[in-house]
């Protein structure tokens, strides 16, 4: 039997394509059909944890979270995310990876806010050579949220590489890689004893003076990676662009914005292009050999790595990350840390740098990047928290 493929439009980058996109530079996206939740309700932020997998109590338990000194519950600092990430912009045609974002956190998110958000598209660079599909060229956006009293929650950078796919499949550069994984029993035994040996530091407090640099941290494994893990992610709010619809919604939209789907040959049913993310003949066509998770929800994954070890009483101020390779469907990965500087920033916070990494099965890192975390300190007893939930009446 012939093997059924998935047609998606195919184009090449050309002048008259980067002379469009340059006229957009400065123009704030709208955002409307890839926006999410608005507000932080219980069971939102709930459905969030579920589908990052982060058990943090802080985020979930209300009578836990009263006794912190946020007073209640509040939604771990990537729930952004589950509002509002990207959009689809530009490029009509081309394919396009989510490549890395560079995100800093302000203001707490308690159960109730109501968030808004903003995209802007700053800049793209390219035509660059590239060993994946011959040329790229690579997007920048900047995403700030606020909460209903107008303070700003987050402010996000990000970035998207855009190719042909038609190059990219022919090059096959992936195409080597056994999937899906062939895992043993005693492996998947021992992977599944890593990941429930989890710890979160919760309420005591991580102090400053006794981190050492060189300190590892505990490790937060996620895999294999299955359908079902997407589709829990999906469910909480992670990144479909844009919003999951089905039967006519869907088709209006379709009929709309036709780059945005394919038809699937097994079904014939329309697709959206993010199905890509659970569907191995979308992946296909990207020129992948399999499908693969979605960029911010390894993002999301990393912020769980560092909540886990900080504990309730610091703040995560920034967490940068790159995607250099994909984590495809059966793949493990383990989310790791390790302390390499101690500072006290220009705002007199005790400020610890993690270099962060996450590594496949095939000893790859797939997410370079690092995190900077404020803790407290034992030499004036003050916290990071201090000042920003103080306008909470907290």
């Amino acid at each position: 039997m012939t093997e059924k493929k998935v047609v998606m439009p195919d184009t090449t980058i050309t002048r008259d394509m980067i002379e469009g996109m340059r006229a957009k530079l400065g123009l704030k996206l709208r955002v409307e059909e890839s926006t999410h939740n608005e507000y932080a309700t219980r069971m939102a932020i709930l459905k969030f944890t579920e589908g990052v997998g982060d058990p943090n109590p802080l985020w979930t338990d209300a009578g836990y979270a009263g006794k912190s000194r946020f007073g209640r519950i509040v939604a771990p600092p990537s729930f952004v995310w589950a509002c509002f990430a990207h959009v689809i912009f530009g490029w009509r045609g081309l394919g396009g990876f989510h490549a890395g974002c560079d995100v800093e956190f302000m203001k707490p998110i308690f159960i109730g806010d109501k968030i808004s958000a903003e995209c802007v598209f700053e800049s793209f660079e390219g035509p660059k050579e590239s060993s994946y599909a011959d040329e790229t060229v690579i997007d920048h956006f900047q995403n700030r949220y606020w909460n209903q009293n107008g303070d700003l929650i987050a402010r996000y950078r990000w970035w998207v590489v855009h190719f042909a796919r038609a190059k990219a499949r022919r090059k096959k550069k992936f195409a080597d890689i056994e999937l899906p994984h062939p895992w043993t029993e005693d492996q998947l035994g021992r992977i599944e004893k890593e990941i429930l040996s989890e710890e979160i530091r919760g309420s005591k407090p991580r102090y400053w003076e006794d981190v050492e640099i060189g300190e590892e941290l505990k490790p937060v494994v996620k895999g294999p990676l299955g359908i079902t893990d997407e589709i829990a992610y999906i469910i909480g709010g992670g990144v479909p662009i844009p919003r999951l619809q089905a039967h006519g919604v869907a088709l209006r939209s379709y009929r709309k914005h036709p780059a945005w789907m394919f038809r699937d040959p097994n079904t014939s049913s329309c697709e959206p292009i993010f199905a890509v993310h659970y569907n191995r003949a979308a992946a296909n066509a990207m020129g992948l050999p399999h499908s693969y998770d979605v960029g911010v929800q390894r993002h999301c994954w990393g912020v769980h790595l560092i909540t886990n070890w900080m504990g309730d009483n610091a703040w995560l101020k920034r967490s940068y990350t790159e995607y250099g390779k994909f984590v495809y469907l059966s793949d493990v990965v383990r989310i790791k840390g390790k302390v390499t500087k101690k500072f006290i920033d220009e705002k007199g916070e005790h400020c610890v740098h993690i270099e962060r990494s996450a590594i496949n099965q095939r000893n790859e890192n797939v997410m370079p990047g690092y995190a900077v975390v404020a803790l407290p300190s034992r030499r004036n007893s003050s916290s990071p928290l201090d000042t920003r939930i103080s306008s909470e009446g907290n």
